[in-house]
């Protein structure tokens, strides 16, 4: 009986360890790509938003009054300075000229009256033939005639110019805006009336605000670093992402910061020969600020930011994970300046980030590397 239930006891033992599962096999390491820490000689640029304006914008307004004629300008095309775009009623100004005329030659004939009166009283003063008090009363009327005669002049110069204020002309050669007035409206009324705007678009001025901290990064730069922005120029791009093909340079800068956006007003000018550019477009120019010597660089997506503390995970030579704290510099494409907390050469995981944890071991694959030369002709851009 005894060594039934042994057997009994023997068989559900090895019963129950055949239906135990196998342990199952650990996991494999989890996989990433990696590229080492560049090292390498990087330009810093300033990018600034503005929006361009007219080299000179000038207002064109009647300054005389009357009825407008003509329009002689095809609305938005180039005038050139001097032409004609239009003409006022000159038939009213013209009777006016007419009248001037008139009391200029009164003016002149009663000069001349006055004149003859005092030269034939002087030698009968001498001889006492008429009184003193007559030569006095004579010479007084020539002094009145002259005023009337310099006033009478005047007045017809005054109408002259008038006149050919009905003749409304280019005082600049540029790009002319819509006509406010058309043909038969009465201008000029009270005030001049404001007809149309001729803008200089050759040179343009492209409008930017500096901030008083990017402000001092610009006086403190090297006079190496401003020889080199000065020789190659302040690019602009365009709403449409294009280049202008021209290089600004810097022009006037406003005397003062403005105290309710902590910004100084700056004016670039950029060379407009092919009229590309038009007042009030936007666009983006960027300025050399330094040159980084030897700066490790990194890609963007390889720095993980929680509350403003920098992270990168470095992979050493046994495939382990460490997680280091970094500080970062200032953006270039898609890459990121590292100020400290690598060494050049150190691997950083660039993708696969999600996945792994601090000490972690892990299966890399490289990543491409972009090389100096094709950072060349992209500048560094300006960390926001």
């Amino acid at each position: 009986m005894r060594h039934r239930k042994l057997a009994i006891v023997l068989a559900a033992a090895l019963l129950v360890g055949s239906c135990k599962k196998p342990a199952p096999a650990p996991a494999p390491p989890a996989e990433v790509y990696v590229t080492p820490v560049v090292q390498e000689d990087v330009p810093i640029y300033l990018e600034l938003i503005g929006q361009t304006t007219g080299f000179q914008d000038v207002e064109i307004r009647a300054r005389v009054e009357g009825f407008l004629e003509s329009v002689n300008f095809r609305e938005g095309s180039f005038v050139q300075k001097g032409q004609l775009l239009y003409q006022i009623d000159r038939q009213p100004l013209e009777a006016t000229l007419m009248g001037a005329k008139a009391d200029q030659a009164r003016s002149q004939a009663t000069l001349e009256k006055t004149e003859t009166d005092v030269a034939r009283y002087l030698p009968l003063v001498a001889k006492q033939a008429v009184s003193k008090q007559e030569l006095d009363n004579a010479m007084s009327a020539r002094q009145a005639a002259r005023a009337q005669v310099n006033a009478a002049k005047a007045a017809v110069d005054e109408a002259t110019i008038n006149l050919g204020y009905t003749r409304v002309t280019a005082p600049i050669a540029g790009l002319i805006g819509t006509t406010k007035v058309k043909a038969g409206n009465l201008v000029g009324r009270g005030e001049p009336t404001l007809l149309t705007t001729i803008s200089q678009i050759d040179p343009m001025i492209f409008k930017v605000a500096v901030t008083e901290a990017d402000y001092l990064r610009l006086t403190k730069r090297t006079a190496e670093t401003v020889a080199q922005a000065r020789r190659a120029g302040i690019e602009l791009t365009l709403a449409d992402g294009t280049v202008h093909p021209k290089k600004g340079t810097v022009g006037p800068v406003e005397r003062e910061v403005d105290p309710a956006t902590g910004t100084l007003g700056v004016q670039l000018f950029f060379p407009n020969p092919d009229r590309i550019l038009r007042p009030g477009q936007y666009g983006k120019v960027r300025v050399l600020v330094d040159n980084k010597r030897d700066a490790l660089l990194v890609p963007q997506r390889a720095v993980q930011e929680v509350q403003n503390l920098h992270s990168v995970a470095v992979v050493d030579t046994e495939s382990r994970v460490a997680f280091r704290n970094v500080s970062v510099g200032p953006r270039v494409d898609t890459l990121w300046v590292i100020e400290e907390g690598l060494e050049p050469g150190d691997q950083v995981v660039a993708e696969g980030l999600q996945a792994i944890s601090d000490g972690a071991v892990v299966r890399t694959k490289p990543m491409p590397v972009a090389t100096s030369g094709t950072r060349k002709d992209k500048p560094a851009r300006e960390a926001k």
